[in-house]
């Protein structure tokens, strides 16, 4: 091998080496200068949300124990962690946004008082189900959620044995706020009736 060849060949190699040697240095620091996720909101907003949600959970308990007097006060504590939402911060989202925010929370708030009218058990269930219809998508997409993941579950046979609805879990344990453990017709025999239908997480 003469010379020429022979540094052709040292070039070749010093060049794969600076190559290979840049390139993974490169995708280092990218790994390294990945940026932090912001959240959108403040943790006191974030808190509220948080409280209203498992004030929701508590309510959601209550229709599994079949307790209507525990049902009513869940609901009035649900109702007052809804008022007890601070705003102001959103007030910086389009005039359109904040609207839809506000109207998003006026529908929660009334879907949960209506609980409260009803004498029967099973139009209290009525009323959560539409409070849940509320709250997922349309509360949850208007907030931009930034809590702990959810669990979207439904009941084929919440109503007549035939009418679907739908609860909100902070687990993938089915326990069926529709048929609960003390049912009419089935007692506790369709407690674990249902399955997730979506998630609700941090957008």
């Amino acid at each position: 091998m003469n010379k020429k060849w022979f540094l052709v060949i040292i070039v070749l190699l010093v060049g794969c080496f600076y190559w290979f040697f840049i390139r993974n240095n490169h995708k280092n620091e990218n790994a390294k200068e990945k940026p932090i996720a912001l959240k959108k909101h403040s943790s006191t907003f974030n808190e509220n949300i948080n409280i209203v949600v498992n004030n929701y959970l508590s309510l959601k308990d209550a229709f599994v124990e079949a307790d209507t007097i525990q049902i009513k006060a869940k609901a009035s504590e649900f109702i007052a962690a809804i008022n007890n939402i601070d705003t102001t911060e959103l007030k910086k989202d389009t005039a359109a946004v904040f609207e839809t925010i506000l109207a998003s929370i006026a529908d929660v708030r009334s879907n949960a008082e209506s609980i409260l009218k009803q004498v029967d058990i099973t139009e209290m269930r009525r009323d959560f189900s539409s409070l849940t219809e509320m709250m997922f998508p349309s509360f949850f997409n208007a907030i931009k959620y930034e809590g702990p993941t959810l669990y979207l579950q439904n009941c084929p046979m919440a109503f007549n044995d035939s009418e679907p609805a739908n609860w909100i879990s902070k687990t993938k344990e089915i326990m069926n706020p529709y048929m609960g453990k003390k049912h009419p017709k089935y007692q506790s025999g369709m407690l674990n009736c249902g399955e997730i239908k979506d998630t609700i997480s941090a957008k």
